[in-house]
This record gives C-alpha cells, structure tokens and sequence, in this order.
C-alpha cells in the first residue's frame, strides 16, 4: 500500500505541505506539529457550505472527515489564533534584526594574573570566536602587568558569550565586561534590566525566564508581591536589554510593553528634586498661579535653590 500524504497548510493562502499518514489512513498530531511547531489540530472549509469545519481528534490522532481526506488543503491550528503567533514573530524578529546591526567592543578582562602575555590572553579567547585586538596593561616604569587588559572580537555574538560566563586563565578565574568608561559621564550608564508593563497575574518567573531566554541570558526575573501588573527582568548582556526596550511582545496571548527600569541612581535624583519643590512651595505657598506655575519654574538648569534651604 502506497503511503497517503495530505496537504497541510498555516494559512489558507499559503503553498501547502505534505503530511504523511498512518497505514490505517488517520494523521498523528505529532507528525503535524513537527512541521507546524504548536499546532493542536487541523480544519478545513468545507466545498460545499464554504464554513470552516474541525478534524476530529482523539488521543492524539487526526481522523479523516468521512474517511477521506480528499484533495483538500487543510489548515493548522493553534491554541492562540494565528494573528498573535505571528505577532510574536514579528516582534521577535524585529528584535534580532535590531541586534543584527549590534557592534562589538572592547571588553575588560579583570583579575588576569600576572604572568599573563597577550599571546596568552589571544590563544586563550581565540577558542570562543576570532579576536580583533588583545591588550595587556602594564605599568609604565616596571613594564609590570596591571592585572587586567582588554579583547576585542569579530562577532558580536561571541562577545556575548563570553561576557555570560567567567573564565580561567592561566589558572585563575577572570571576568569579562564592558568598560564602564565606555559611558559618557553625562549619559547614565546603560541597565540590563527591563521594566515589563501590563503583566497579567497569572504570569509566573518561571514563564518570564523561558520566554526571555530567546532573546538572550536572563539573569534575574522578579514579580513584585503583591502584585503589580508589571516585571523586571535582568540580562546578562546590557545590549540586548537596551534591543527590547520600546516593544510590545505577546507573552501567553496578552500584549506587553517593554521599556527601560530606571536606575537606582536616577529615583533618587528625582526624590531629591521633589523635596527641593516642597521646600520652595513652603516658602512661597501663595506663589502666583499655584503648584503648577511654581514647578514650571523649578528648572534645575536655570534655578539653583540655596543649599542652607533645603
């Protein structure tokens, strides 16, 4: 007996797929749902009413609507419909083609010992992806090694995986990272963590992690208790935290949004702003045009409230 192949398609539109079948003419659903990741049935429109009808399944097992499967194209479905899975694409996508345009650095290796060369330093990385630059840094009067030193690679993505992991060399452990000199002074050094807005409670750590951990090492994921309808989750790698920051992601059929978790440092400048406001609006409680005149005017750039005040 010849194997019998049905077409099987994710959309109507699409070019089908062949999907071979069992001797006794029915489909396993693992046989779809190695073709169509997810898939948990098939349907069809039926020739003759035009309306979509469901394959029935049983333990797993696709039978054949009047037992035969005809010369029918029959269409995959999902547990969310088809518009958000491919949402979820896109928006997965849209994140890679953003990291795709990601340049490398120069990392600090810290902790190097000191009989460590650069040669050393180039035959050790080199096993982790091509190496653009090595540096050892030494005193200038001895020649001495510092204890630390610098590499650069090709490829982005072995930068990544070096900085997610420490490293022995030369029979001691070393770390890998990006200078934070590379920051400029007046800029905020960049966080690893994501702020994750219109969480739904029934979202777990353990759900975030997993579904993060497509677009990079995750960290840490902290769910604030009580809850709060939001997330933060922390990456190894700052870049990949700052690629997601402004997208909308669908996390268990619900839309999320995805912006940067503001520094420590950043709340408590803020704090200090509000309580320099509260100190002037108590000096002047009767400030023409109110609260709101008198925070327009508190501009730190062009007022500066005397320290004794305050």
């Amino acid at each position: 007996m010849s194997e019998l192949y049905i077409r099987v398609a994710e959309d109507e539109n699409e070019e089908p797929m062949e999907i071979p079948s069992e001797d006794d003419g029915t489909v396993l659903l693992s046989s779809v749902a190695a073709q169509f990741p997810g898939a948990c049935g098939l349907r069809y429109r039926n020739p003759e009413s035009q309306c979509m009808r469901g394959v029935r399944l049983m333990e797993g097992v696709l039978h054949a609507p009047e037992n035969d499967w005809g010369n029918l194209v029959y269409v995959v479905n999902y547990p969310k419909d088809n518009k958000r899975k491919m949402e979820e694409i896109d928006a997965a996508s849209a994140v890679k083609i953003k990291r795709g345009f990601q340049k490398t650095s120069d990392l600090i290796v810290l902790g190097l010992p000191w009989k460590t060369t650069e040669q050393d330093l180039k035959d050790y990385f080199t096993t982790f992806g091509e190496v653009i630059m090595v540096q050892v840094k030494r005193d200038a009067k001895t020649g001495n090694s510092k204890g630390f030193g610098f590499v650069r690679f090709t490829e982005y993505e072995t930068q990544t995986k070096v900085i997610a992991q420490r490293h022995m060399i030369d029979g001691r452990w070393c770390d890998c990272k990006l200078p934070n000199s590379k920051a400029c002074p007046d800029e905020p050094m960049r966080s690893r963590k994501i702020f994750v807005g219109r969480c739904t409670e029934d979202m777990t750590t353990d759900e975030l992690r997993q579904y993060f951990m497509q677009y990079g090492e995750v960290t840490d994921v902290f769910i604030p208790k009580p809850f709060r309808a939001f997330a933060f989750v922390t990456f190894a790698d700052d870049q990949v935290a700052q690629a997601l920051c402004g997208e909308d992601l669908i996390i268990k059929g619900v839309s999320v949004h995805i912006s940067n978790a503001e520094p420590k440092h950043n709340n408590s400048r803020q704090m200090m702003d509000r309580g320099r406001f509260g100190a002037v609006h108590q000096l002047f409680p009767n400030f023409p045009g109110g609260s709101a005149s008198l925070a327009a005017m508190f501009d730190r750039s062009q007022y500066q409230f005397p320290s004794s005040h305050v």
